[in-house]
């Protein structure tokens, strides 16, 4: 870790000097992980039933794009809200997350029912992006005070679990091709309802810090934000998240319109099931990113996933979209385990070198900021998809470079390995 000044304490803790802290229950973790599964099964909705809303309003592949900007942007706004106002850790995370995921469930379901047209969608698609905000991160917050001695291994899990909460909407059009779209679309909100009760019952860790103090005497949310984004771990933390975001939500968005213009696509394969596992694989490159990060550390981990994701996508963009089948459908596999196993070890990283009270804060600003970069990516890369086809991808390369880059201080040779 590197040297800086953080509120709330002496000087930095180093990772080594974390005292240990009593496991949870082994039923908490993978209950967090399954309630995150159902509830981000919002985030793609819209996009697993494309084809049905395609022809249903005369959209082209840019308009797909937008539903998921509009997602993205409601993400940010969200976030932004819960740490600028220090919602995130003011009230109990458990709260803020049932509450959330029972308004996206209700505005996925508007959308699905209400909507008629474009312009009516991306306003629903922009609420329920501003829901999954007190879903996400919150989730997170979750985990932190149930296992806070073991972040690392115990978000990958949890970030494993969103991938595929990503990928189940492509699960749920495969399982359901007869089916109108709006049905899909509706199956996830019932999914983000039973996601809410399962968070209710369980409630808050006993390692949750206290709420920061509100008085006169606080220090302003954005004047601790900033004190935080001084310690250069939680920096160095920081850019090797927005390189990761750079290229995650942009390649996710592209899967079935790469699918679709490969080789796979021609051959008559399967797209939805591709997508799914595709997608959901990443949640396996997550669990195994965990389990690694025990030995190695999740800087360590982190910029191996970053090496591999990046890559996948120079490989894919220099002429790998032509190759046959089964060959590039191991490289789409490849990169979909890779392109997230780096995801929770960076949240793992930036909570470490936080402030204790502000860590919901923290990661909320860090997320904000990420997806507000994945705007730019999905907005480039679906807008010139039609004009240049699968090398587009190329746009997506430099994301994970400059990630590597970015996170050097927290994984350059010699370094001790910090604990997962």
């Amino acid at each position: 870790m590197g040297a800086g000044d953080v509120p709330g304490r002496a000087g930095p803790m180093p990772e080594a000097s974390v005292p240990p802290t009593p496991a949870p229950p082994r039923h908490v973790v993978p209950w967090i992980a399954a309630a995150q599964l159902f509830g981000t099964s919002l985030w793609f909705s819209a996009n697993s039933a494309a084809d049905d809303l395609a022809r249903r309003w005369g959209l082209a592949t840019a308009d797909i794009g937008h539903l998921t900007v509009a997602v993205q942007a409601g993400f940010i706004a969200g976030t932004l809200l819960l740490a600028l106002s220090g919602l995130a850790d003011r009230f109990r995370a458990s709260r803020i997350f049932v509450a959330c995921a029972l308004l996206g469930a209700a505005a996925n379901a508007g959308f699905a029912l209400l909507s008629g047209g474009l312009a009516d969608a991306l306003a629903w698609r922009f609420v329920v992006g501003l829901t999954l905000a007190g879903i996400y991160p919150l989730g997170m917050k979750l985990i932190i005070g149930w296992a806070p001695g073991r972040a690392g291994a115990a978000l990958a899990v949890l970030v494993g679990m969103l991938v595929i909460g990503t990928a189940l909407p492509h699960l749920l059009r495969a399982l359901g091709q007869a089916w109108d779209g709006r049905l899909v679309i509706l199956a996830s909100s019932g999914l983000a309802l039973v996601s809410a009760a399962m968070v209710g019952r369980l409630g808050d860790g006993p390692h949750q810090a206290p709420s920061p103090a509100r008085g006169p005497a606080a220090r302003p949310m954005p004047a601790q934000l900033l004190a935080a984004l001084r310690v250069p771990a939680f920096r160095a933390a920081a850019l090797g998240y927005f390189g990761h975001m750079w290229e995650l939500y942009a390649f996710w968005t592209l899967v079935p319109m790469l699918l679709a213009r490969s080789s796979l696509g021609a051959a008559g394969a399967d797209l939805a099931t591709l997508s799914f596992a595709v997608i959901a694989v990443g949640g396996l490159g997550c669990f195994a990113g965990g389990l690694a990060s025990t030995r190695w550390g999740s800087a360590r981990v982190a910029a191996a996933a970053l090496a591999g994701s990046g890559g996948c996508a120079l490989v894919f963009a220099a002429g790998g979209h032509a190759w046959a089948p089964l060959p590039l459908a191991l490289l789409l596999l490849a990169w979909g385990t890779t392109v997230v196993a780096d995801s929770p070890h960076f949240s793992a990283l930036s909570a470490r070198a936080s402030p204790p009270a502000l860590v919901g804060s923290a990661l909320a600003v860090q997320n904000g900021i990420g997806f507000a970069l994945t705007l730019g990516a999905i907005a480039l890369v679906t807008g010139q998809l039609d004009r240049v086809g699968p090398a587009v991808v190329w746009w997506l390369v430099p994301g994970p470079l400059l990630g590597l880059l970015g996170l050097w201080p927290l994984w350059r040779p010699g370094r001790p390995p910090p604990p997962g």
